[in-house]
């Protein structure tokens, strides 16, 4: 039987949702402002096309970068909604310090991923397709992305506008959710194992992340 820690190794879907992810995160503070007041689509062009840009330049060391991400993560994504969908039925089921413990590893699980990635998006190219509004507070931007010759991407992002500001929750590849298959996973431990596992299981996974970037 798979180890628990087996069900956080990387596989297409999040791997290519961590590079997505990364690709949004490097320019979300240059994109600052544009997300206060544009329309989804918008947001998702601007920030994806200027990190095409960054992830390109060579020039700039992947400390740098690592570092950069880590400054403005929280301007772009809303880690809270994240948390609380990744963790699902089980939310209400611990308590506020073990929450705020999660949420706290959680990010930074997720940080590690896509900062792990960020190398292998250099030659994509995307394809900006429609943005599909639910009423005023959510969005689905769709999008195709190109790979160096590899079969074509579907990823579409999911936003929520929070004090008329759009910020990514969720991300989807083909279809499949990010955070959904983030919560069949944490669910399955919870059931089985209980939080304690879980949370010994991230932190085990999120150390041997860091420990192969270096940081």
């Amino acid at each position: 039987m798979r180890s628990s820690k087996a069900l956080f190794n990387g596989n297409r879907l999040q791997s290519l949702g961590m590079i997505a992810l990364g690709a949004i995160l490097l320019v979300s503070g240059t994109a600052r402002l544009a997300a206060a007041a544009d329309d989804p689509m918008t947001v998702v062009k601007t920030t994806v096309n200027q990190a095409l840009t960054v992830l390109r330049d060579k020039q700039t060391p992947t400390a740098t970068r690592q570092q950069k991400l880590r400054d403005i993560v929280s301007a772009t994504f809303d880690f809270n909604t994240m948390s609380k969908s990744a963790m699902g039925y089980y939310w209400k089921q611990i308590t506020p310090d073990q929450q705020q413990e999660f949420q706290n590893v959680f990010i930074t699980f997720i940080e590690n991923s896509y900062l792990a990635k960020i190398n292998e998006f250099t030659s994509g190219e995307v394809k900006y397709l429609s943005a599909q509004n639910d009423g005023t507070q959510y969005s689905m931007v769709k999008t195709n992305v190109l790979m160096g010759g590899k079969t074509p991407i579907d990823l579409d992002f999911r936003l929520l506008n929070k004090d008329g500001r759009w910020q990514i929750y969720d991300v989807t590849v083909d279809a499949v959710s990010i955070i959904a298959n983030y919560r069949n996973q944490f669910n399955r431990i919870m059931a089985t194992k209980g939080y304690s596992t879980l949370i010994a299981d991230l932190k085990s996974k999120e150390a041997s992340l860091a420990a192969s970037m270096g940081t």
